[in-house]
């Protein structure tokens, strides 16, 4: 199966991608996968742009969309919602139809609960808009993992339940 990870932050040294990077190294054992984390240089989506024509950066990622089994998108929490690169995304794809009945798996990653959640929701409303098939859903937290070096080790009751949403 090709996974495709996403990361919805707005930082290049975000926690969020550490945290997809844990994930993609415990799931290439049996998968191919891949971690994006170039969402902060696309340009603000507007529709005169969208009419100017797409940016190759955008096209770049519809096609590692369409070309994914299933998609994992992990984000933090900003102000209740999701940031502002993430949701520029999906602007994106909206006109598209990349993630219409897309497998995807949508996640939070932040520091405690219950943070995460408005975020999660967020997630989902504009997934749904797109129809989108959410194969399920998770909030995970700073301390539900370890931090070694500034790499992510991932606790055996994580990585069983993505081992056990991919037999599926």
């Amino acid at each position: 199966m090709k996974i495709l990870c996403i990361s919805g932050s707005a930082s290049k040294t975000s926690s969020n991608v550490k945290f997809l990077k844990a994930i993609a190294n415990h799931l290439s054992a049996h998968h191919t996968t891949e971690v994006y984390e170039g969402l902060y240089n696309f340009p603000l989506f507007t529709p005169e742009r969208l009419n100017e024509g797409i940016p190759e950066q955008i096209n770049l990622l519809r096609d590692r969309i369409i070309n994914a089994d299933l998609i994992i998108i992990s984000t933090p929490e900003y102000n209740h919602n999701v940031p502002a690169v993430l949701k520029n995304m999906l602007e994106w794809l909206t006109d598209s139809g990349e993630l219409f009945s897309k497998r995807v798996l949508p996640v939070t990653f932040t520091p405690k609960a219950p943070r995460g959640e408005c975020a999660l929701a967020s997630l989902q409303m504009s997934l749904k808009a797109q129809k989108a098939n959410i194969v399920s859903e998770a909030n995970f937290y700073k301390t539900d993992v370890q931090f070694v070096d500034d790499i992510i080790l991932l606790p055996e009751d994580i990585k069983l339940m993505f081992d056990g949403l991919l037999e599926v």
